[in-house]
Order: C-alpha cells, then sequence, then structure tokens
C-alpha cells in the first residue's frame, strides 16, 4: 500500500510538470500570435512564465488593443496558478509521507521485535552474513538483521524488504538489547572484522547467558580468544573453505549430494531437533511415524552417537534427533514432541 501511495504522488508531479510545460508552450505559442509582428519567442515566453509565477510585472506584450489577449492572459495564469499549487502540495505530501512512513515503519518493526522468541540476530550483513540470512530465511526460521554499514544494508533490503533490521552498531548493549537478545535462541557474529566479532560474543554472554552465539573468524589463532568471550562455535570461512576443496577432490560423490541438497526446491537441509525436558520415554516407532518430509539418521544422547536407530529405540528427554528434513518437516517433528 505505501509503495502504490508514493507511486502515486510521483505520478502526480510528472503529470503536473507535463501541464506545466504544455501550459507554458500554449502561452508561448497565443503570446506569439496575439503580439505578431514585433513579439519574439523569449518575450513570449518570458510573458507566459511572469503570468504562471505571479511576479507582477509590466505587460512584456502590449494587451492593451487586445481584449481578447488579456482574457488569454486570465486562462493561463489561472491554469497555470492551479497547476503550481497542486505540483506544491503533491511535492510536500511526498515529502511529509516519506518521514512520516519511515517513524510508523520503525515503531512497526520495533513492536514485531519485541514480540519475537528463540529467533536469531545477524550481525554483520556483508558475504558471510547475507548467506547466513538467506539460510534463515530459506528454512523458515524468525531473524533480525543488525548491520553498520548503511550501504550493505540497503542492498539487503532491495531483495528482501521485509527483513526485521536495524542499522546499529551490533557490539553495543542497546542494539543488541533492541534486537530482542533477551529472547534470541542465537546470535551470530559475522562481521568483516575478528576483533568486532569478538566483542559482539562477549556483550551477547554478558546480555544473556543462554544465547548461543557463533562467531566468524579470520585468524583461527583467535578462536582460544573468542571461546572465552562467549563464542560456543567458531567457523573460519578460510579453514572451512579448504576443507571443502580437499571434499571435492577425495569424496566428490557426497560433496556433489550436499550441493544438491542446498539447492534442490524441497529445502532439504540436515536439521537438529532437542527433545523437552520431562519428556516420556517413547519407543520411535511410537513417536515418530515414516514420512516423506523427515528421516531421522541419528540421535545425540549423553555424548553417544546413534546411527540409523531402530524403531525400538527409546527417545528419552534431553536427546539431540538429526533429521534430513524439509521445513514442513523439522516443524511437524517439533510439534510431535511438544509435551
Amino acid at each position: 500500500m505505501k509503495s502504490l501511495t508514493r507511486s502515486s504522488h510521483f505520478s502526480g508531479l510528472l503529470y503536473g510538470a507535463l501541464l506545466l510545460l504544455l501550459i507554458h508552450l500554449i502561452g508561448t505559442f497565443g503570446y506569439m500570435y496575439i503580439g505578431r509582428p514585433n513579439a519574439t519567442w523569449i518575450d513570449s515566453f518570458y510573458m507566459t512564465f511572469i503570468t504562471v509565477a505571479t511576479i507582477g510585472f509590466g505587460e512584456i506584450i502590449d494587451l492593451s488593443q487586445h481584449p481578447m489577449g488579456r482574457l488569454f492572459t486570465v486562462f493561463i495564469a489561472v491554469i497555470g496558478i492551479v497547476t503550481m499549487s497542486y505540483l506544491f502540495s503533491t511535492f510536500v505530501a511526498l515529502l511529509l509521507e516519506s518521514d512520516l512512513n519511515t517513524t510508523l515503519r520503525k515503531k512497526r518493526m520495533k513492536k514485531e521485535i519485541a514480540r519475537l522468541s528463540g529467533h536469531y540476530i545477524v550481525c554483520g550483513i556483508g558475504r558471510v552474513g547475507s548467506n547466513v540470512a538467506n539460510e534463515l530465511i530459506l528454512t523458515q526460521r524468525p531473524l533480525v538483521v543488525i548491520e553498520n554499514d548503511r550501504e550493505a544494508l540497503n542492498q539487503w533490503l532491495e531483495q528482501h524488504p521485509g527483513t526485521l533490521h536495524l542499522h546499529a552498531d551490533a557490539a553495543e548493549d542497546e542494539a543488541l538489547r533492541a534486537a530482542g537478545v533477551m529472547a534470541a535462541a542465537g546470535v551470530f557474529a559475522v562481521t568483516g572484522e575478528d576483533s568486532h566479532n569478538l566483542m559482539i560474543s562477549l556483550s551477547v554472554k554478558l546480555l544473556n547467558a543462554k544465547a548461543r552465539v557463533v562467531a566468524r573468524l579470520h585468524d583461527i589463532r583467535n578462536a582460544d580468544k573468542a571461546r572465552r568471550a562467549g563464542a560456543d562455535e567458531i567457523v573460519s570461512p578460510d579453514f572451512t573453505g579448504g576443507m571443502r576443496i580437499a571434499s571435492a577432490m577425495v569424496r566428490p560423490h557426497v560433496v556433489n549430494f550436499m550441493d544438491q541438497m542446498l539447492r534442490s526446491d524441497d529445502q532439504l537441509r540436515v536439521e537438529e531437533v532437542m527433545v523437552p525436558p520431562d519428556f516420556p520415554e517413547t519407543a520411535i516407532s511410537e513417536l515418530i511415524p515414516k514420512s516423506r518430509d523427515y528421516i531421522l539418521l541419528a540421535t545425540h544422547e549423553q555424548g553417544q552417537w546413534v546411527f540409523n536407530p531402530s524403531d525400538a529405540h527409546l527417545i528419552r528427554a534431553g536427546v539431540a534427533l538429526v533429521l534430513m528434513a524439509n521445513p514442513a518437516g523439522r516443524s511437524r517433528v517439533e510439534d510431535l514432541l511438544a509435551v
């Protein structure tokens, strides 16, 4: 609705400008005809301009012997004044609407963020952060973006205009609070600077120790510092990229399978679902029926992995289920585990 209204204002300005141009053309030709043979094109245009602009100078072209010429001047003045007034009011409306929309949008976004719980905060929306945010969107997870670089933020919003976002420094406590860090499930510290990501990790843990923090580091030697600062997981794009290149050589079919899974229209992912506390022991066959939306690959319980568990295997509280699932399948398993 907002874009339609703004488009109508721009259209109004365009039509008004075209009408004003038409009035000047009609006035110029009209005065050229009325003032012949002495009138020049410059005099005729100037006569039209001062009439429309209501400057009030004397008649550049003598109309004392042309009553119809004076009526023509009245016509040009009325139409010109109305058009100028329309252009001015439309321009003011566009300015006011832009300011008002910005204020209302910020208030609405603040309310939407306040209602979030279990969401993710992406700190930095550059090359890495944009891929992180895209993955969250594809897997239907709520997110809030914090970015201090206006240009980078605008580039993201051009592609994803509905994203909840803040133009702020993610290392500042106020920005993290505004993004709902107290109720967030996790925070991605993925700016381009290791030191900044360390500060974000520390700030998040001081505000909400339960929030999981994944930090991006260029220099893997900073991993211990990041963990002491509060990062739960460290990811180095350089190290991960090297492992990916090696895997493409020695296990190409596995890499191709993972690539196809990430690019498929089914949005398949290897997902993790936690069994909630106080969940009664239940056999897999009774708890998780077979479905095309998910496949149970393994469970992680008491520090041990159980791959391809049998139907009789008991699921207990605190167990992590590892599934290959699409977003609908993941939500269905979460609903089955809800108590």
